[in-house]
């Protein structure tokens, strides 16, 4: 079987090979990003340097980037989704551009992966007359000129939504396809901002695969985009090479190239495995899973969706505790309690009823400690924090469930209020409430529900859905001050307490700063005043706030710090808040001190053992 290790390192080795920087991958939650939770797509770091910012690693990158989708949580069950997964990227920043990435991404998928080139078939973009925008022929006569190298002809299908496969191996879409900007399809796109087509690769598992027998799709024209489940999307070319003008669509001089392919994906088409579930990162936990629970993983539909949950949630949450996202009720954290308690229920449903979780968080920290060693170093504390809340979670559920079976059913909906008291009481997310409900036919009065858990204020949920709808890196003013005051703040804490403290991690808001910071002891009043009187002396100083580019061994001898070592190039960034403090950051950042106003810390808390959070604005 060739392994998900194996994929990546080629891939990396391989456009290492083509003057390509590795950049390591960036945390699941961003860095001073107050518009998204998580790291969604492998190009969200990278998008200030798409949009003209200068890398410090150059105009070619590659890396393996950790994602994390909440969007996809209630798709996971099937034979591909997860909602953790690795995207393999490389850019082209203003360098190379359509010819240079198509024949990389042939190349490496037919001969160093060895993926069979009969089975490849590729999307591009149809082209839209009204906005004037074109096919894009470029891409099709290159990507026939890649698959003539193998002996092979493409035809291309220009309509294959009606039209089918035919003989096609390149198919045309419209914009919902094969477009991308960051505001989604070209006529919503505002004035400068950039765009363009993108390419897409899929691979078909063969004709012979029925994922859907009784689905929608079944007595319609298969093509690659049909979702039948015959065909896997394995990777995305982008070529960005538009601006918008209030006179439409303008070639832009620069042009970059965004590629984003699943890492499990590719794997997975590597093996001709339609199933993601049986590749080698589960293999051991699938295996424990079936004798703990005594189910084979594919007895029967329910079994096999069981699993798929089970399987896929813990491998999030092992990757999101090692990003220090614990559980909570708010933000990032209740994502992993929801996955935990998620993974609790469906072992429920096979009969699993006690504690099990840190078998199976072993078997991914083993699995993934070569590529990711810091999952090693922090076994035992991934492992208590999971089995915690499982534990928390096992004392209320088989009573939670009692008393669903008790919620009288008026019109075929659960009230709000019973959903809030099964929420408030045991512990039940509006989530699993719901797809309960669904199972058995019902449905849940969720305006109620949000409603009543306003009024009560016992979680920010509803608040944190207008907040967190996705999107990129607001580097707005207030976002701007704070991420500087971050700075300030982490350095007088090493004055005021200990030179080793280091930053366990940081989000801001246009409201407020928190830091995370390693320190084992509650933070006393008096020490709280020093540091904001520190912080605020540094503003009253005025102090230049300067940005420098070097190697990493040079900012280390500058004595510059950084957040997470592990993450960074062999080129970095380095700010300079006048002689306070130097960091290792990507920024953005004010150009001196007297820009932030008045310093206040509003709370002191812990976050987990041997972790203390503060929070502070700026008013």
């Amino acid at each position: 079987m060739t392994s998900v290790s194996s994929v990546r390192q080629a891939y990396l080795n391989y456009f290492k090979q083509q003057q390509h920087a590795v950049v390591p991958s960036a945390p699941l939650v961003p860095d001073n990003d107050p518009s998204t939770l998580f790291t969604s797509a492998g190009m969200q770091p990278i998008i200030p340097y798409l949009m003209g910012t200068k890398h410090p690693l150059g105009s070619r990158l590659v890396n393996s980037q950790k994602c994390f989708r909440t969007q996809d949580i209630d798709e996971v069950g099937d034979n591909r989704h997860t909602t953790f997964f690795e995207m393999l990227g490389n850019w082209s920043l203003g360098d190379y551009f359509k010819k240079e990435q198509i024949h990389f991404v042939f190349d490496f998928l037919v001969n160093h992966i060895k993926l069979n080139p009969e089975r490849l078939y590729v999307t591009i973009f149809r082209g839209d007359p009204n906005l004037k925008i074109d096919q894009d022929t470029e891409a099709a006569d290159l990507w026939k000129n890649e698959f003539a190298t193998v002996g092979l002809t493409a035809l291309t299908v220009l309509n294959p939504e009606t039209e089918g496969l035919k003989d096609g191996r390149i198919f045309f879409y419209d914009d919902s396809k094969n477009w991308w900007s960051r505001a989604g399809q070209p006529q919503n796109m505002p004035v400068g901002e950039l765009g363009g087509p993108d390419s897409e690769i899929f691979w078909d598992f063969g004709a012979d695969l029925k994922l859907h027998e009784n689905s929608a799709w079944q007595n319609k024209p298969c093509h690659p985009n049909c979702d039948c489940g015959r065909f896997m999307e394995i990777g995305n070319s982008v070529f960005m090479q538009y601006a918008k003008t209030p006179n439409g669509f303008a070639p832009l001089p620069q042009k970059n190239i965004d590629f984003g392919g699943g890492l499990e994906r590719i794997t997975a088409a590597a093996n001709n495995q339609p199933d993601i579930f049986k590749l080698d990162v589960f293999k051991e936990a699938l295996t424990i899973l079936e004798k703990l629970s005594k189910h084979t993983y594919k007895q029967d539909e329910i079994t096999a969706k069981s699993f798929r949950v089970i399987l896929d949630h813990l491998r999030a949450v092992t990757f999101l505790l090692n990003d220090n996202v614990l559980p909570s009720n708010k933000d990032q954290g209740y994502f992993t309690r929801r996955l935990i308690r998620r993974a609790v229920r469906y072992a429920n449903l096979i009969g699993l009823n006690e504690p099990f979780t840190d078998k199976l968080i072993k078997t991914f920290i083993n699995v993934y400690a070569n590529d990711f060693p810091e999952l090693k170093d922090r076994q035992d504390s991934l492992i208590k924090e999971i089995s915690k809340e499982e534990t928390k979670f096992l004392t209320t559920i088989n009573k939670g469930l009692n008393e669903f079976k008790k919620i009288t059913i008026t019109n075929n909906t659960i009230t709000g209020q019973d959903a809030f008291n099964l929420f408030a009481s045991h512990g039940f997310p509006i989530e699993m409430t719901e797809e309960i409900a669904t199972e058995q036919g019902f449905k849940v009065d969720k305006e109620t529900f949000y409603k009543l858990l306003k009024e009560h204020q016992d979680n920010s949920r509803t608040a944190s859905i207008g907040k967190f709808q996705g999107g990129l890196a607001d580097h707005g003013e207030l976002t701007t001050r704070l991420h500087t005051a971050t700075h300030l703040t982490l350095q007088a804490l090493k004055q005021v307490l200990d030179p080793q403290i280091q930053q366990k991690g940081s989000n801001i808001t246009p409201q407020r700063l928190r830091l995370d910071f390693s320190y084992p002891n509650k933070i006393t009043p008096e020490q709280i005043n020093q540091v904001e009187t520190i912080v605020n002396e540094q503003i009253k100083l005025n102090l230049p706030v300067v940005c420098k580019e070097m190697t990493l061994d040079e900012a280390k001898t500058l004595g510059a710090t950084g957040v997470f070592e592990n993450k960074y190039g062999a080129r970095v960034k380095v700010y300079s808040v006048g002689n306070f403090s130097k960091e290792i950051c990507g920024g953005p950042h004010v150009t001196a001190t007297g820009e932030l106003g008045t310093y206040k810390i509003t709370k002191e808390e812990a976050s987990s053992a041997g972790v203390r959070r503060l929070k502070a604005e700026l008013l």
